[in-house]
């Protein structure tokens, strides 16, 4: 008789709305392939000390509606050494592991490819609110997030405008301006600052001015965290605008929270579709969104290739704000 395949399920990086229902898929996948299933706690850091247990069908019974991810997650400097990297390939064998999936960003794909290079069979799920990562049309949390934000946004805008003020709202995004001009956009935002597009806060200020002129009540600029600070934002455009702006750091709230409709869903065809790809003898390959269809492509893509923000929406939001 054979032996029987053991594949292997972590989250990594920063937690993302919908991990537990990806987790939840690669159990029940492997499971109905006949292959036993091991959780990794706490990520690569839980991997690199043996923090690992088996899953079985009941252990992931009631997580698909919730937020973060019962397994733990952590960022693990540890496993771009050499050192920690032997460490990762040795737990892994002496735990008969045949498949690795991995739940994650760019960050964790890059440690990923890495096992792949040696020896190690692996398949990630993208899984970040960032939706930074190459070769997927979006990534599990991402769409929760936004939803998040906009219902935050709908909040800050309602007191806007009874007191006739301008906020700043800060979402994440230290190297994509992602977050910011989707929900910017979702919550009709007057500016949408992004690391990508350089800006000048005495234009931003003749925006606001602008709609003050026309009659607006309220004005609402949103920024993500690598192109500016709200706080530091909206003190400069204080003076310049000639009226009180007001800061709104959003913060981690926008990682938490049940995981929408459309990411329980993806979660679940992504990771499922790891599984499979994995029990198949594939490796070094990530699950990603290509319009409607769930695919594998190569791992590498995911944190090598470019994620450009959508020019076409960003001018598309300049121009239904006005």
């Amino acid at each position: 008789m054979a032996d029987v395949p053991r594949i292997a399920v972590l989250t990594s990086g920063g937690d993302s709305p919908g991990m537990n229902a990806a987790i939840r898929a690669v159990a029940r996948q492997a499971i109905a392939g006949e292959a036993e299933v091991l959780g990794i706690e706490r990520g690569f850091e839980g991997l690199l000390e043996d923090a690992v247990r088996p899953l079985r069908i009941g252990d992931v019974g009631g997580i698909l509606d919730r937020g973060g991810t019962f397994l733990g997650t952590a960022r693990s400097e540890r496993m771009f050494t050499e050192e920690g990297l032997e460490t990762a390939v040795g737990v892994l064998r002496a735990r008969g592991v045949t498949g690795l999936v991995v739940i994650g960003g760019n960050g964790s794909f890059r440690a990923a490819d890495e096992l792949h290079a040696r020896g190690v069979k692996v398949c990630g799920v993208p899984a970040t609110i960032d939706n930074d990562v190459g070769g997927t049309d979006t990534c599990v949390g991402f769409d929760t997030a936004l939803n998040t934000i906009a219902e935050a946004a709908g909040k800050v805008r309602d007191t806007a405008s009874s007191h006739a003020r301008t906020f700043v709202i800060e979402v994440m995004g230290r190297r994509s301006g992602m977050l910011a001009l989707y929900s910017g956009l979702a919550c009709g935002a007057d500016r949408i600052l992004v690391p990508e597009v350089p800006f000048d806060i005495r234009d931003v200020c003749r925006t606001i001015v602008a709609g003050v002129e026309r009659g607006k009540r309220h004005s609402l600029v949103v920024v993500a965290e690598g192109a500016a600070h709200a706080m530091h934002l909206a003190a400069e455009l204080s003076p310049l605008c000639g009226h009180q702006v007001r800061a709104v750091v959003l913060g981690h709230v926008q990682r938490g929270g049940s995981p929408s409709a459309f990411d329980r869903i993806l979660a679940s065809r992504m990771s499922a579709l790891a599984v499979r790809a994995l029990l198949e003898g594939q490796s070094g390959v990530m699950a990603a969104l290509r319009y409607t269809s769930v695919r594998t492509i190569r791992l590498s893509e995911g944190y090598t290739a470019e994620r450009a923000l959508p020019q076409e929406l960003y001018d598309l939001a300049g121009v239904l704000a006005r």
